[in-house]
């Protein structure tokens, strides 16, 4: 927790709520959800480009007209779009990471602490992010560069990369599901667990600021 930070929005008419927020629900988990998930569709076509005389069986048992190019162009929109909402994902996340206030005795099913599970989570983001960039960046150039010219507009390289990064998403994902799941961090249950309260009756009771 970052105590000027909670005198600053004090000064502004700001009080942090039950969930150690100054918003009703966290910003950082809505947006992870459109990052991650445009990000891993966008890989997921790209697959499904390159093999496409495969999934073009399957299409046409389903009557679905399709063309490689319709799964690549997907893949390049939704890369694009992942990558662009991922600056505000990562800066949101930040934000409520100084706000939080982890439990200190306590570790999590990896047997990691929450301040180290918290700290992997803020890095390993930030590296996300830019693993996420960098990858759209070299999926535009094969895109309007390096492969116009070819079937495949992504390379082998570029699809084996992509199974590392959404095997480390899987990895960087749990660690932010652990802090709030386990750790309680910015969750409004568990902080009214923590005062010694039912959080089903104050809840339906209204008597607490979410």
């Amino acid at each position: 927790m970052n105590p000027s930070l909670i005198d600053q929005l004090k000064e502004i008419g700001l009080q942090l709520g039950t969930n150690g927020l100054p918003y009703r629900f966290p910003i950082h988990p809505n947006l992870v959800h459109f990052s991650l998930g445009l990000f891993i569709i966008a890989l997921i076509f790209d697959f499904a480009g390159v093999f496409f005389p495969l999934d073009k069986i399957i299409l046409k048992g389903f009557a679905i007209p399709a063309q490689r190019q319709n799964f690549f162009d997907v893949g390049w929109y939704n890369a694009v779009a992942g990558a662009f909402i991922s600056f505000f994902t990562v800066a949101a996340g930040f934000f409520e990471i100084l706000l939080a206030q982890p439990p200190t005795n306590q570790v999590s099913d990896w047997g990691i602490g929450a301040g180290t599970t918290m700290l992997l989570h803020g890095v390993g983001g930030i590296l996300l992010l830019a693993m996420m960039v960098g990858t759209t960046i070299w999926r535009g150039y094969q895109r309007f560069v390096w492969r116009t010219n070819c079937r495949n507009e992504v390379s082998w390289a570029y699809l084996g990369f992509a199974l590392f990064l959404m095997a480390y998403m899987a990895i960087h994902g749990t660690l932010g599901a652990q802090l709030g799941a386990e750790f309680g961090v910015h969750n409004t249950a568990a902080h009214i667990l923590r005062m010694g309260e039912n959080p089903n009756v104050v809840l339906n009771e209204g008597g607490i600021d979410l």
